[in-house]
């Protein structure tokens, strides 16, 4: 079993991410992670945040000489706004998010954001200052996830299998389809904007140029508009073998699991498989991804069966019954518009319950669409990893792998 505990605020001292079940022996380092880290920070409309932060995970425990050890692993991630960056009163946020009690005064957010956690978190937590909330339910947060994630997908990579996230919309601008996408390149991605301080960072990771452009505009628009945009985002993992998951119990559905992981990011309100809605007006005959007989199977180069049971199509999105049928795993998900935005909505106050013309704001971003879907990659991937686990238990990396290579063997046609 794979398990996972984040903790910390967003402008507190840092992030602290402890991951359990990891087996032993798999070789991970710092670097590895910050790869992954760094490509959360970058995406048009991003928020000033981004050029203080260098996200960096520091591995504190369950990693000895490069390998895990089998023990929990925990990492932290330093906030440098806490230090750096600037609070509400233009001073850093020190004294505002003190550990101790500080006798430096502070103004309590009252203004409550539609569209955000403060005014359930406040009713629920009976709290009078916003900031108890918003800081835990920041987007922030996901830096931790990422982090966890990174070591799920070092995991996966020991089976072939990869977990890949881009955007679909930004904004109402909708990319073209593709068969498939190159990831390569779209990481590579010369669509790029110049920040005011001479860096650049990745625009949308859309694969579609001109989509892309298009999406650019949006975004400059709604800032301009003082407002912000949402959008897709899609995620495919591709050598995720038949058979994860179970049709068992609903609570053992890897698709109830996948959904309720990528559900649980920040501003996603809605998450499909495959096909996904547009199922619904589609025929059975159209729909369901006939099984291809056995000599149209690819074989490798010593003749031995690639992948067994291939299909014609993938409108499931490699997934049925609860369980991964071998084909890549599509799962997208709708992000909306972020709730914290320049002009903002009119709302209500904390202590009479009075009408405000705007909404709190502070520092944010236009949209975290492609920011989403690298925190995307991340909760598949540890849903994934858990998985895989679940199926192929093991104590150490070689023991899993001994156990996986057995069970491929055995997936074949029956008299075979």
């Amino acid at each position: 079993m794979l398990r996972f505990l984040t903790a910390g605020e967003s402008h507190g001292k840092n992030l602290t991410v402890i991951v359990e079940g990891i087996p032993a022996n798999l070789p991970i380092t710092e670097e590895f992670i910050e790869r992954h880290m760094a490509r959360r920070q970058v995406g048009y409309g991003r928020g000033g945040r981004m050029l203080i932060e260098k996200d960096r995970a520091e591995i504190l425990a369950g990693v000895r000489h490069g390998v895990t050890i089998g023990s929990p692993i925990s990492m932290l991630v330093v906030n440098r706004d806490f230090t750096t960056g600037k609070g509400p009163d233009g001073v850093p946020w020190i004294d505002e998010m003190s550990v101790a009690p500080s006798d430096v005064p502070f103004e309590s957010i009252i203004n409550m954001r539609p569209g955000h956690a403060d005014t359930p978190g406040i009713v629920k937590y009976m709290q009078t200052d916003a900031r108890n909330i918003l800081e835990r339910s920041s987007a922030r947060e996901s830096a931790a996830r990422v982090a966890a994630g990174a070591l799920a997908q070092r995991f996966l990579e020991e089976f072939g299998i990869e977990v890949h996230g881009h955007v679909l919309c930004i904004g109402g601008v909708h990319a073209k389809t593709f068969d498939s996408v190159d990831w390569e390149a779209l990481e590579a991605s010369p669509y790029h904007r110049e920040n005011t301080d001479g860096s650049k960072m990745a625009a949308v990771r859309c694969a579609d140029p001109d989509a892309a452009e298009r999406m650019i505009t949006e975004i400059d628009a709604a800032r301009e508009a003082g407002d912000s945009v949402g959008g897709i985002i899609e995620v495919v993992a591709t050598g995720a073998p038949i058979g994860l998951g179970s049709h068992i119990q609903w609570d053992r559905k890897l698709t109830s699991k996948l959904a309720a992981a990528v559900m649980s990011i920040n501003a996603v309100k809605g998450v499909e498989f495959g096909a996904g809605f547009a199922q619904s007006d589609m025929r059975g005959s159209q729909l369901h991804d006939v099984i291809k007989p056995l000599e149209e199977w690819e074989r490798g180069s010593d003749e031995r069966l690639m992948r067994p049971w291939p299909r014609r199509s993938n409108n499931s999105g490699g997934l049925e019954g609860g369980m991964t049928t071998g084909e890549p795993l599509v799962v997208r998900a709708i992000v909306k518009p972020i709730a914290t935005i320049m002009n903002g909505l009119e709302t209500v106050e904390l202590t009479t319950g009075g009408f405000v013309e705007s909404a709190h704001f502070e520092r944010s971003d236009i949209t975290f669409v492609p920011t989403c879907a690298v925190i995307g990659e991340a909760m598949v991937a540890l849903t994934l990893a858990d998985a895989m686990l679940e199926k192929f238990g093991g104590d150490h990396i070689e023991e899993t792998k001994r156990n996986w290579r057995s069970y491929m063997a055995s997936t074949g046609p029956r008299g075979l």
